[in-house]
């Protein structure tokens, strides 16, 4: 049965086109999400918002830019969500807060998810995601009223090794920033060897649907699952802590295609980072049983000018419980990397 996380339980919104249901923030001055409901908030005066569309390989992706009230051209952080998310999942209270204190920030759905177009509709494809970010990129270069030559790239969990694949071939950017971040799908798909089973169903379910999707015959994977469940996140406490995150308005879907379990292990960040030559800040979760943390502690080792901060938090936390934490360490970067006011 698919998994839809929706506003309320009331009329039924199955047959609503998910591209149809905006994932981005509006005028809202109250998260929809619970995990974030006890988050302080900037003053709706500090920013302002407003929708840039780009294309991407002959593809719309849509973003929101947040904008400071000063100064004229602050520096711009490029933001996408982590594995099957949306970009109004967690992004906006972290954009908010870079707006308050003078830095611009661009959150934007990838192809496939979300406000952008792609079918078929929940495709992860690291390598199609990190275009993205080359082409939210240059959509921000283009920008009139943001200063791109101080432009850091963002990223959480799997956008997070998206984010250090960036920076690895992008000698234009000005910093980045990846927390929790998934660097080693080779290193996490030999972990699971010691659940055989759950190995070889992963990749029977991914073969099945890497050779089935042109005749109709694809196969699905829940994205979040329970610990004795089948999907591709399934650590103990995961997926009450990601539906947390997802705005109860957005026809989410938790599944997508399971051709991910052929991508991911082949996904591996860290064998570039040694070419990023602009300041990093990894961050690693100390609590996190779904990306551990040596895997960012190691990836910063190769990082000529990388800070390494290993903090007592799990892999959702950041978003809630320790989000202030968090928050401040980027921003000391940022103002560290790029200027501040």
């Amino acid at each position: 049965m698919t998994e839809f996380v929706r506003a309320d339980s009331g009329t039924s919104t199955s047959e609503t086109d998910p591209r149809n249901v905006s994932s981005r923030p509006s005028s809202r001055r109250k998260p929809i999400n619970r995990s974030q409901q006890s988050l302080r908030r900037p003053s709706r005066e500090a920013y302002s918002t407003r929708s840039v569309e780009f294309d991407s390989d002959g593809e719309t992706c849509r973003g929101t830019l947040y904008l400071p009230d000063r100064p004229e051209h602050p520096p711009v952080v490029v933001m996408a969500p982590g594995l099957g998310f949306w970009q109004s999942f967690g992004l906006p209270a972290v954009a908010e807060r870079f707006a308050e204190a003078g830095y611009a920030a661009f959150t934007f759905d990838y192809r496939h998810h979300g406000d952008s177009d792609g079918e078929p509709r929940g495709l992860v494809s690291p390598a199609k995601q990190v275009d993205d970010y080359e082409a939210a990129i240059d959509a921000m270069r283009a920008a009139e009223d943001v200063d791109s030559n101080r432009l850091v790239v963002w990223g959480h969990s799997l956008s997070g090794g998206h984010a250090l694949s960036v920076a690895a071939e992008n000698f234009r950017v000005a910093g980045v920033i990846a927390t929790c971040p998934f660097v080693d799908g080779r290193a996490q798909t030999l972990g699971m060897v010691r659940q055989p089973k759950r190995l070889f169903k992963s990749l029977a379910a991914g073969l099945r649907d890497g050779l089935g999707y042109r005749l109709g015959l694809g196969a699905e994977v829940r994205i979040v699952d329970e610990e004795d469940g089948f999907g591709v996140v399934t650590a103990p406490g995961a997926k009450r802590a990601a539906f947390d995150l997802v705005d109860r308005q957005a026809d989410w879907d938790n599944r997508i295609p399971a051709r991910i379990f052929l991508s991911l292990p082949r996904y591996r960040p860290i064998a570039e980072v040694e070419e990023i030559r602009c300041p990093a800040l990894l961050i690693g979760g100390r609590e996190d049983v779904v990306v551990p943390a040596e895997g960012a502690a190691t990836a910063a080792d190769g990082i000529a000018e990388a800070t390494y901060l290993e903090l007592p938090v799990d892999h959702f936390s950041v978003f809630s419980d320790d989000f202030e934490t968090v928050v401040g360490h980027q921003l000391t970067f940022l103002r560290s990397v790029v200027g501040h006011r």
